[in-house]
C-alpha cells in the first residue's frame, strides 16, 4: 500500500506528535540534568550522595526519557521522509539511535556515582583522593559520551532539515536556521571533545530551533505538499 495515501489523513497529528517530541525532549533532560547537578556540583558530594541518591536516581531516570523521546521521534519522521529519500531517514533515524545509546552510556556513569560514595562511607576515610578522581572520571564520561552522542544527533539533524530544505517540508527559514543550527552545534560538540569549552554557546541556534519549531508544527504542521497530502 502506498505510504503517502497511508498519511493522508494523519498530517497534522503526525506534526503535533512530533513538535511534542522535541519539547518533550528537551524538557525531561534539561530537568533531569539539573537534578543531578544540584547532587554532584557541590563540595564533597560523595560523602552525601547516600542522602541525595534519590535525587540523583530521580534526575537519571529523566535524562534516560530521552530513549523515548527521540527515538520515537525519528520513528515518527521516518515515513515522511521516506515519501522523499530513504537514505536519510535511515541516516536520521539511525543518528537518533546512537545518539541515545552514547547519552545513557552517560547516564550509567553519573549512576555509579552512587555506590561510589557508599562504598567510600563504609570505609570510614574521610573524602579519599581515589573516591573523588574515580568520581571525577564518572563525570567526565558522562559528558564525553552526551558530546559525542550529540555530533550524532547534529549529522542527523542537519542532513534532515537539508531534505526538509530541498522538498520545503516546512517554510525554508525554519529549514536554513535548522541546518545552521545543527552544523553550529556540531562545531560546537566536537569542540568540547577536545576540551574547547564553547558547546553551550553554539549550542543556542539549535536549541532556540528546537524550542520554536514545535509551536508551528502545533499550529501548522508540515507543508501539504512535502508531506504527501493535498487536504
Amino acid at each position: 500500500m502506498n505510504q503517502t495515501h497511508l498519511l493522508t489523513n494523519s498530517r497534522m497529528k503526525y506534526s503535533r506528535l512530533i513538535g511534542a517530541l522535541y519539547l518533550l525532549g528537551f524538557i525531561v533532560y534539561g530537568t533531569g540534568f539539573a537534578l543531578i547537578s544540584s547532587v554532584i556540583k557541590v563540595p564533597d558530594y560523595l560523602s552525601t550522595i547516600s542522602v541525595h541518591k534519590t535525587i540523583l536516581a530521580l534526575g537519571a531516570f529523566m535524562m534516560m526519557l530521552t530513549l523515548f523521546t527521540d527515538v520515537w521521534r525519528a520513528i515518527l519522521f521516518y515515513p515522511i521522509l521516506e515519501n522523499h529519500s530513504k537514505r536519510t531517514a535511515l541516516i536520521y533515524l539511525s543518528a537518533q539511535i546512537i545518539s541515545v545509546v552514547f547519552m545513557n552510556i552517560g547516564v550509567l556513569c553519573l549512576l555509579m556515582i552512587v555506590p561510589l560514595g557508599q562504598h567510600t562511607l563504609a570505609t570510614g576515610e574521610a573524602n579519599p583522593d581515589w573516591a573523588n578522581a574515580i568520581g571525577s572520571l564518572l563525570t567526565q564520561a558522562n559528558s564525553m559520551a552526551y558530546q559525542i552522542g550529540q555530533m550524532s544527533l547534529a549529522i542527523g539533524s542537519g542532513i534532515l532539515w537539508l531534505l526538509a530544505y530541498r522538498v520545503r517540508l516546512v517554510p525554508k527559514f525554519f529549514a536554513v536556521w535548522g541546518i545552521a543550527g545543527y552544523v553550529i552545534y556540531l562545531v560546537g560538540t566536537g569542540a568540547e571533545v577536545f576540551g574547547i569549552h564553547i558547546g553551550l554557546f553554539l549550542s543556542i541556534p539549535g536549541g532556540l530551533f528546537e524550542i520554536v519549531l514545535p509551536f508551528w508544527l502545533f499550529i501548522r504542521g508540515f507543508n501539504k505538499e512535502a508531506y504527501g497530502t493535498n487536504e
